[in-house]
Parts: structure tokens; sequence; C-alpha cells
């Protein structure tokens, strides 16, 4: 089953392992903060990501020095779940982030964490690969994180702003909160940020294409409706010259008008431009619709 789009670019994340302690330490924040659960009661992490959930582990070694309590296979893909339930480890990663285990009913983003530049890309990075999702921008433009915690995602909201320069809208959705972008240089600009420049780079790619095809149809859709005025000009024109001829009017025209109409009348299919060069001598385009539009007048009187 081929990776979506959102999986691609958690892969393309994972290949980016902090390589200081402090960065270790605020992305581990990031995905605790905006993954399943983090609470007195365990920690719960769920994802689909083959690359995240080999990397997990990892991450928390290097943050904490410690292991998960349940590890998942990771070869069997679908969701795997990761779990950490005693209460020693609980505590020293409560600690690690100046939280006690009774704190966690109103959890937040702890700046001090997440004050180095490095660092608050390391946190944002982890907040995704958690709790974010992205869509697949062929088909539309969707980037947002989902976390538990009203308070997080109050003070995630304005972090994204100091980092990123511009705020996400947020929405509630089953009692959780989402942070969303909908804009597709947004978008980009956000996985570019996150460590993702490939994917954004497939972010702009889609927009342009898109941009092209609307551009192309827009051109199609005019031309078309520019073929069906001229055909239906050139067919009002020769029923025209017909009822001249019937009526006995076509060979009293002056000079020019016959000219016009024998023209027209050897040349259904030609454009004003092309008939125009036909003249003896030729004329320009509106002249040559002006004797045109005359002889349709004539057929009428």
């Amino acid at each position: 089953m081929a990776a979506s789009f959102s999986g691609n670019v958690k892969a393309e994340l994972c290949r980016s392992f902090p390589a200081k302690h402090c960065c270790a330490l605020a992305e581990c924040f990031g995905i605790l903060l905006f993954c399943n659960s983090f609470s007195v009661d365990g920690i719960r992490i769920i994802t689909e990501s083959k690359e995240f959930a080999q990397a997990l582990p990892k991450l928390f070694k290097k943050a904490f020095s410690l292991t998960f309590d349940q590890l998942p296979d990771t070869q069997t893909g679908g969701k795997m779940t990761f779990l950490i339930t005693q209460r020693q480890k609980l505590a020293s990663i409560m600690k690690a982030y100046g939280f006690e285990p009774e704190d966690t009913l109103s959890l937040h983003i702890n700046l001090p964490v997440v004050e180095d530049e490095c660092c608050k890309t390391a946190f944002l990075r982890g907040s995704f690969l958690a709790g974010g999702s992205v869509t697949d921008p062929a088909k539309s433009y969707h980037l947002e994180i989902a976390t538990n915690h009203r308070s997080v995602a109050r003070e995630a909201y304005t972090f994204i702003h100091e980092v990123l320069g511009f705020y996400p809208k947020n929405a509630q959705r089953g009692g959780g909160q989402v942070l969303y972008f909908k804009n597709s240089e947004l978008i980009s600009d956000c996985l570019t940020f996150l460590g993702a420049p490939i994917s954004a780079m497939g972010i702009m790619e889609a927009r342009l294409e898109k941009e092209l095809n609307n551009k192309v149809n827009r051109r199609c859709n005019c031309d078309e409706a520019n073929t069906s005025k001229v055909v239906e000009a050139a067919q009002e024109q020769l029923s025209a010259i017909r009822i001249l001829r019937q009526k006995g009017l076509a060979e009293n025209l002056p000079p020019k008008l016959i000219q016009a109409l024998v023209a027209r009348e050897e040349n259904p299919e030609a454009s004003l431009t092309e008939l125009a060069a036909m003249m003896q001598p030729p004329i320009s385009k509106p002249a040559m619709n002006h004797r045109l539009k005359k002889l349709v007048q004539m057929s009428k009187e």
C-alpha cells in the first residue's frame, strides 16, 4: 500500500534526529502535548508512521534515558501503540518539564524548554509527528495538529505565530482542539521550517500545476465560446446571403458588398481576418465585419 502524502512528510521529518539533548527534550515535549494521552495515568502514543515508530524509542532514550513499557511491532503496519505506565518513569518525565504528576490536568507549554531556536523547531516537529496531518495537495490544502488539552492549543496558537510569523486557524473536534492552515504557501513555509523541504516543494508544485490547469481550462472555455460565436455569426451571414439571392438583390449590391458576399459564400468557415485579407484591396477586420453586418441588415429589410 502506497504511503499517504502525510506519511511521506513524517518520514522526511524523521530523517532529522536531534543532535542535542535540549532538542530531544523539546521534540518529546511536542510529542507528549499532542499525543493521544499524557496524564497522571500514563502516556499513550499511537501512530501509523513506521518511521516515527522507529524513531520514538531513540528519542525518549536520548531525552529521558528510559524505555517504553510497551512497544509495538513496527513491521506489522497499521496503528502502533507505545505505552508508559510506570509511576517512576512518569514522574521523571514530568520533572523534566517542570510538572508534578497532579499537574497534568492543566498542561501547558513550559517556555524554558523551547527557549532556543533549535528547540522551537524540534518542539513543533514533535507536535506534528504526534498530532499532525497534511492533506495530499493534489486534492486540497490542509495541515493540522490536534491536542486534547485546551490550554496547550491556546498557547500553541500564540507560539506558532511567534515562531512562524502567522497565526493558524483553530476549531474544536470531538472534544479536542485543532490548529490548522488551509493556505498552500503557509503550509509550504511550515513544512520547510519543520524540516521537510521536499514535501514543501511538493505543495508548491501541486499549486503551480493547479494554476496552470485552471489557466488552460479558462483559455479552452474562452476559445470554445469565441468559436461558437464565430460559427453563429457565419451561419447568420450565410442565411442572409441566401435571402438576398432569393430576392434577386445580390447582383445589385455595391461592388464592395458583392465582394464580401462572394468571399463569405465561398469560404463559410473562414474567420473575419481571413476574409478581410481576401478583399481587393485587403481591408481591416472591423471593416470586413461592417460589410457582413450590412448584408445581414439588408436581408431583414
